[in-house]
């Protein structure tokens, strides 16, 4: 005997929306359905399978998900459950890393000079290589004493567009007058991020006059760059390249991909595991590309002795593992070294796109 969808949900724990949900889902679709009212009747049959579907829900598993893991066998299904929950754990640990890191960064960010009392510098390195399989490279990378800069250029003139959204950092106005070339004391911080806004809109407009026949062929590039202030960093970011910050032998990233599938991530619709096999994962949503350079994230850093940080494209990180990425870095003391050392990492794993990386580490001034 069929049931109802409300004796369906009052015996399964599913409220009517959400099984009609799952039916549009193909989730849990009803034994049948009234071809005059479109009424749903669901089989008793089915209450194991419902039942499953809530628990995984409870869980925080995103739909798509919950499908694949519904139709496997119990076994397989076990296998699955536990795969899920050892990721969500996985981000749940770099969660905490991040809230800990903001709450250090918070609670001394009006005294950071203070407790450091030294003046600060950094020692810096910059590569890129075009890896095994592409025949150009479109990225760039870019670092002196008071710039780190990673770009990664696409389409048709993405090599020039790369280029030239880092030129346009390279010839910044600070506030005090001064160029990024210099050893100028610190700049305020409001001016610093204002100055560096325009930067970004110029960088913008270059890319735009670079011209590209179709939307497919336009121009257009990532940038992640860190400005170095004295006492700050100062940070730009639009796209997928990315910035780390290891602290204390914690690695932690501070930039957030502007992508489809970060964002399909962001709203639980896919696990992070998932989004590194997706189809779609190079997909940006934001990038220097002509359009809305305002879309770009704009923040400060404040820098500790010991401090290292690493800027780079998705060349490295698509194929480099996370901990592959914190072993360099915590064990290879000499900036040159590393960019090296993580550049030959990712044409180990097959080098199937350009890579470039900057790193910086803030000491003691001289």
């Amino acid at each position: 005997m069929l049931l109802t969808i409300g004796e369906f949900g009052h015996a399964s724990g599913l409220s009517p929306k959400a099984l009609r949900l799952y039916d549009e889902l193909g989730l849990l679709p009803p034994a049948r359905v009234d071809p005059l009212t479109g009424y749903r009747f669901y089989d008793p049959a089915q209450l194991e399978r419902a039942g499953l579907v809530a628990w995984l829900r409870r869980l925080g598993m995103p739909l798509a998900r919950i499908r694949v893991v519904c139709d496997l066998a119990p076994a397989a299904a076990a296998e699955a459950v536990a795969a899920f929950w050892a990721q969500v754990e996985s981000d749940t640990d770099a969660r905490r890393d991040l809230a800990t890191f903001l709450v250090d960064h918070l609670s001394r960010k009006d005294t950071v000079m203070e407790r450091t009392g030294a003046a600060l510098a950094i020692r810096y390195a910059a590569l890129t290589d075009t890896g095994l399989i592409r025949e150009s490279n479109q990225d760039a990378a870019y670092a002196d004493a008071r710039l780190l800069a990673v770009a990664d250029g696409f389409g048709t003139g993405g090599a020039p567009a790369s280029a030239a959204a880092i030129d346009a950092l390279k010839r910044l106005d600070l506030a005090d007058g001064t160029r990024t070339g210099t050893t100028s004391p610190g700049v305020p911080a409001g001016g610093l991020l204002n100055a560096l806004e325009n930067a970004v809109q110029e960088a913008n407009e270059a890319v735009r006059g670079l011209g590209g026949d179709g939307a497919s062929q336009r121009p257009g590039t990532t940038l992640t760059a860190m400005l170095w202030t004295g006492s700050q960093l100062a940070l730009v970011h639009i796209g997928d390249s990315r910035a780390y910050l290891l602290r204390g032998g914690e690695l932690l990233r501070i930039t957030h991909d502007h992508t489809l599938v970060q964002s399909m991530v962001d709203e639980g619709r896919i696990s992070p595991g998932e989004a590194a096999s997706h189809p779609q994962r190079t997909l940006l949503l934001r990038a220097l590309d002509g359009g809305d350079a305002s879309a770009a994230d704009l923040r400060l850093h404040d820098a500790l002795p010991g401090d290292r940080y690493l800027l780079c494209s998705d060349g490295l990180t698509a194929v480099v593992q996370g901990p592959d990425i914190h072993q360099v870095l915590a064990s290879v003391t000499d900036p040159e070294e590393a960019v090296r050392e993580l550049i030959a990492l990712a044409n180990a794993g097959g080098g199937p796109d350009n890579v470039s990386c900057a790193v910086a580490d803030v000491v003691e001034a001289a």
